[in-house]
């Protein structure tokens, strides 16, 4: 009787919806229907039905194992709630986990509210932010529909303080975490222009390294098109308590709508208790003012000290009815606050969320939860278990260098490769976190080793290392596991054998270490553990003295063609062997991409030779990985190197280079927020890798982390001290941040006075001009050679620069001398490769700066049409900006702005300190619209 009540209620209640919507304002009636259907669902069961009129609600069950839009296979039910069911599922076309929120069927037969629901999450995309939950795709079919998300492992600020002792957080525990609120929130309205709208603690996620992830970002309306936010009073119970008075009235949503609420979650997070919570919410909120914090906890008998008074002015100020009396931006908060910037993921963050959380076990099932984030497009999942951040993992090892002990220092090449052949039969055990050689190598030499200082270093709990003696036809081999957390020696063995067992040798030092450490071995794991990797000793040696030459950098145009040469002596002896093969692929794709031999018959060599490869063994990972090495440096072909890289991973589960080049695609896919974390993760299994810090690095600072940035460039410089490239790039970021050219000018002068051969390297045109002084200028000329590679890999000549000072300068008669020689050079390049976005683009540049318009705009739109951002969101956005130059040049000066304002909306190196000091930009520099720019990008704080 109570199910046809209930039944009988929800019909009149649609009933209701639909006379409703026919008397109110064609603008509102979109959002009061997406509105009023999902309080409508909040409080139901997921396994009821409404119907009535012909609208049913079906959630649909699905199977773990099942696979949906042919793209994602799902894994288990992450919780149900009124508005549907959440899986955790595998997106198997990028190779990443993700959540996948389900909608019910009242959604997906309903065009209007589907059709919002698809433009939010659309606008959604933009947000990509570190501390943001991340929105990947709004999916459906006639049948069913979903919202992919980001997966977040970790818990809510709301659940972390229920489970605090009394309830409550203290200020210093929510500090860092309250500066990348701010840090996420200014992003959203500032870049984005888009307003939460429903901010409160359920929303706010801390993960597994200390990092704040604020969910509920996915289909909030721009600050352009927010109407009307209507509700119906069981349809705001979740939200009401946290909303600003002219949210409760219906008023345009604005920032300082979350302003508010963030103050309202704060007080509860410092408090156990919103400002205000029982009675008549609604007019207290409008009317009454809340007691402070330290008031508010006597009232509760929270014991502690008075809350800080700096807090309690802010978020009294926060909580101001008069919008205008609030702080005007989150940076306005940050700044008063004194809240430190979020440049680490501090350790002190991550034990209190270890030690607050007991069981991690979530109600994230409840309507009220699911209800927001549907109607924000963004929710988050959670596992049931959290591990500290700085602890590594038990099943973790790295392989040291082993020492060798024979005579003949030439033998140094064998004895490497005997550490090798190990490092990589673990690598291959996906049980296993595994460090790639690149960092290990770093430990190699006759110092006395600190091994619980490397251990932590390289993030592993344990180590093997060992000698190596080789004496005519014999081989000594002496390995030990070491437990770095506390010097215990677990394991050790001998093997004196023939040097023909030398393969035996390193699969049973292998095997040892993954019984040792419990490993779970599948069967092709095993396989491969016990396959060795060629049946000939001598074309081994040649494969172990090639792999030297490639890893050596001091002079690989020399070094890397030797290295071809004995490779096919390998071949040669042993056309059966993979490894060998798979060198030679990369070491030909190596010669083509570094210009020593750029013709295709290099790539064509390239390969036949990773197709040999394949055809030895298709299933291995290093034929597939020498393949996307050659479609991603040999064509661009992005798609067919994730497609190799996807495979290649499945077997090679620790190799970080192939995580870095998923990253890589990423990034030039546009997809920054997943390269950042593949970068991570290639950093991770590499941490001493000189080139992923860097490469972390230079990914940080085109997303604008600034921060961070900064950190990976100190950690670069621990890895390469002194290096004089990296530290004036690391010096280019205070110009980037906040237009502060000082540090450049300090590390450069520095950098040249140790060593003024290194100017050329370190001292660039483009950044000089940026000090504006003909001082800098002439300098930054002096040591400019004859033509120099750009970022886009087109040799830009002296005389271009010459012809951008002068102009800067006002010297049209020798800027036009200059920019004529100058053309005369790139024209070359152009006639040679008509295609060659990057020359077409400095073309366009160069004729811009003669007064050739037409041409300057015919190269720079060919140049951006040959390489748009769709197609590489890395070259592309950078091939844009020369665009704006083109146009800032050519006087078209509403194009340029416009130019300008696409580009900021993305990743770029376009930074708020070159748009404020470059003399690219001069023409341009009291237009309103430009200066708004400018202004949105100046950092909030300092």
């Amino acid at each position: 009787m109570r199910g046809e009540n209930r039944r009988n209620a929800n019909e009149t209640s649609i009933k209701a919806l639909r006379t409703l919507l026919e008397h109110v304002d064609r603008s509102l009636q979109r959002n009061l229907r997406f509105t009023l259907l999902c309080g409508l669902l909040a409080s139901r069961p997921v396994s009821e039905e409404i119907s009535g009129d012909g609208l049913d609600v079906t959630l649909r069950e699905f199977v773990s194992g099942q696979k949906l839009f042919n793209r994602y296979r799902l894994i288990k039910t992450l919780g149900r709630g009124g508005m549907g069911v959440v899986w955790l599922a595998r997106d198997e076309e990028l190779e990443r986990d993700v959540a996948l929120k389900f909608l019910p069927d009242l959604i997906i037969h309903d065009r209007a509210v589907l059709s919002d629901l698809k433009r939010e999450t659309r606008r959604s995309l933009e947000l990509t932010h570190k501390n943001i939950v991340r929105i990947y795709d709004f999916v459906h079919d006639e049948t069913s529909g979903c919202i992919s998300m980001e997966y977040v492992d970790g818990d809510t600020l709301s659940n972390l303080r229920a489970d605090k002792p009394q309830k409550v957080f203290e200020t210093d525990e929510l500090a860092d975490w309250i500066s990348q609120l701010c840090d996420a929130l200014d992003y959203a309205h500032n870049h984005a222009r888009i307003v939460h709208r429903d901010m409160k603690p359920a929303n706010l996620m801390v993960n597994q390294r200390g990092d704040l992830k604020v969910a509920d970002f996915g289909i909030a309306r721009s600050l352009s098109d927010s109407v009307s936010k209507l509700t119906m009073e069981h349809g705001k119970s979740g939200t009401l308590v946290y909303m600003s008075p002219q949210q409760l009235k219906g008023e345009r949503g604005t920032p300082l709508d979350d302003i508010y609420s963030m103050g309202a979650s704060v007080y509860e997070l410092l408090t156990s208790k919103p400002p205000f919570y029982s009675g008549n919410i609604d007019r207290q909120i409008g009317e009454r003012i809340a007691p402070s914090m330290t008031l508010r906890r006597n009232e509760l008998e929270i014991e502690g000290e008075p809350i800080d008074q700096n807090w309690e002015d802010v978020v009294r100020r926060c909580l101001a009815k008069d919008p205008a009396k609030r702080p005007q931006s989150v940076g306005e908060i940050a700044k008063m606050l004194s809240v430190p910037s979020p440049k680490t993921r501090r350790a002190k963050a991550a034990a209190a969320i270890v030690k607050g959380s007991k069981k991690w076990k979530v109600a994230l099932a409840t309507a009220a939860v699911f209800l927001a984030a549907i109607v924000s497009g963004s929710l988050f999942f959670l596992r049931t278990s959290f591990h500290p951040m700085l602890a590594a993992p038990e099943k973790s090892i790295a392989v040291l260098p082993f020492e060798n002990l024979s005579r003949d220092p030439d033998n140094a090449y064998f004895v490497d490769g005997v550490q090798d052949e190990i490092l990589t039969y673990l690598a291959k055990i996906a049980d296993f976190k595994v460090i790639s050689r690149t960092s290990v190598m770093k430990y190699k030499g006759g110092a006395a080793r600190d091994l619980r200082e490397i251990g932590k270093q390289l993030g592993v709990a344990h180590l093997l290392e060992g000698t190596v003696q080789r004496v005519g036809g014999k081989v000594r081999v002496n390995a030990q596991l070491i437990d770095a957390r506390n010097d215990a020696h677990l394991w050790a063995a001998s093997y004196d054998r023939d040097l023909a067992d030398v393969f035996a040798i390193q699969s049973e030092i292998a095997r040892m270490i993954a019984d040792q450490l419990h490993a779970k071995l599948s069967a092709s794991e095993k396989a491969a553990i016990e396959r060795p990797p060629t049946t000939d000793l001598t074309a081994y040696e040649l494969y172990l003295r090639a792999q030297a030459l490639y890893a050596d950098n001091s002079s690989p145009a020399q070094k890397v063609p030797q290295a071809a040469r004995l490779l096919d002596e390998a071949v040669a002896r042993d056309p059966n062997f993979l490894l060998a093969w798979c060198l030679l692929a990369r070491v030909h794709v190596f010669l083509y991409w570094h210009g020593v031999d750029h013709t295709s018959a290099r790539l064509d060599l390239a390969q036949a030779a990773a197709q040999k490869a394949l055809g030895i063994e298709s299933d291995a990972g290093e034929p597939h990985l020498a393949l996307a090495d050659y479609y991603y440096h040999g064509f661009r072909d992005y798609e067919r190197a994730r497609i190799e890289l996807t495979i290649a991973r499945r077997t090679l589960p620790n190799n970080a280079e192939v995580v870095a080049y998923i990253g890589y695609i990423n990034r030039r896919e546009g997809h920054w927020e997943e390269a950042t974390r593949n970068l991570e993760r290639a950093a991770e299994l590499d941490p001493r890798d000189f080139l992923t810090a860097r490469q972390l690095a230079v990914t940080y600072q085109a997303q604008r982390r600034y921060a961070d940035a900064t950190r990976m460039y100190d950690h670069a410089l621990t890895i390469v001290p002194g290096d004089p490239v990296t530290r004036i790039i690391r010096a280019q970021v205070p110009l980037d941040w906040r237009a502060d050219i000082k540090p450049f000018q300090d590390v450069l002068a520095t950098l040249i006075a140790e060593d003024a051969s290194v100017a050329p390297d370190v001292d660039d045109p483009d950044h000089a001009l940026c000090e504006r002084t003909p001082a800098a200028a002439a300098r930054a000329l002096k040591n400019y050679p004859s033509a120099a590679e750009d970022i886009l890999g087109v040799n830009v000549p002296h005389a271009y620069w010459e012809g951008v000072v002068a102009r800067w300068q006002g010297d049209s008669a020798k800027a036009q001398s200059a920019f004529t020689a100058a053309r005369s050079e790139v024209q070359k390049i152009v006639e040679k490769q008509p295609d060659f976005a990057a020359a077409l683009s400095l073309l366009g540049r160069i004729d811009a700066g003669l007064g050739r318009k037409e041409e300057a705009l015919r190269e720079g739109h060919r140049a951006c049409e040959l390489l748009p951002t769709s197609k590489d969101a890395d070259d592309g956005v950078a091939l844009a900006a020369n665009l704006a130059q083109i146009y800032a040049w050519v006087g078209e000066k509403d194009l340029a702005i416009e130019q300008i304002d696409s580009v900021e909306r993305i990743p770029n190196y376009l930074s708020y300190g070159l748009l404020k000091l470059h003399p690219y930009w001069d023409s341009l520099r009291g237009d309103p619209r430009f200066e708004k720019i400018v202004a949105t990008l100046a950092p909030k704080s300092q």
